[in-house]
């Protein structure tokens, strides 16, 4: 388990997550529609989360939104390097009704995004192109590679659950252990 703070003047983050958990959540940011994104990334990757964010949401979400995925990068992180014994590379592809997101990931150590995910506007008052600054935030505070691309979907709620939950499977696919050590023509990742 990892457990981790930070504290800027614009927020308060408190997160404890555990890659060998069964995906039990407890998160509180003040932003429910980002809440209940986080929620489907414990649930279906499997891995517990504690996530509570006093954020100041009195002016927007962005920094909130950005930092959750700092911290909980970092978090990852910590859990998941040095890394051993894993499949390292994955992907899924997560439905919801017409949307259809796909999520390839390499656990590496070298962090980059291809995120093509074009929904704009907002969810209620969420405004749908902070999902980027988050999975920016995640995979490069987590040093992982990460492509997400909706292959289909019209509906913005529907494109961003199935963005959540893709990520969540590939990366619960990535972290399954394997008998002989992780895939690397270096020998070390």
């Amino acid at each position: 388990m990892t457990e981790l703070k930070r504290e800027t003047k614009e927020t308060k983050i408190d997160i404890k997550i555990d890659i060998n958990g069964k995906g039990n959540y407890n998160i509180s940011t003040g932003i429910g529609f980002f809440d209940h994104m986080l929620e489907a990334l414990s649930k279906h990757s499997g891995i517990d989360m504690q996530i509570n964010c006093k954020g100041d949401t009195h002016i927007d979400y962005h920094h909130s939104v950005e930092d959750v995925g700092i911290v909980l990068g970092q978090a990852l992180h910590k859990e998941i390097f040095p890394i051993s014994n894993v499949e390292r590379y994955s992907n899924a592809v997560a439905v919801l009704d017409e949307a259809a997101v796909e999520c390839d990931i390499d656990l590496g150590g070298r962090p980059y995004l291809v995120y093509k995910l074009p929904i704009d506007g907002a969810i209620k008052d969420f405004d749908m192109e902070l999902f980027e600054e988050f999975f920016k935030s995640l995979v490069f505070n987590s040093k992982i590679a990460c492509h997400l691309i909706l292959k289909r979907g019209r509906n913005k709620h529907h494109i961003a659950e199935s963005a959540f939950k893709s990520f969540a499977v590939a990366l619960r696919r990535a972290l399954y252990f394997r008998e002989d050590e992780t895939p690397s023509t270096k020998g070390i990742l």
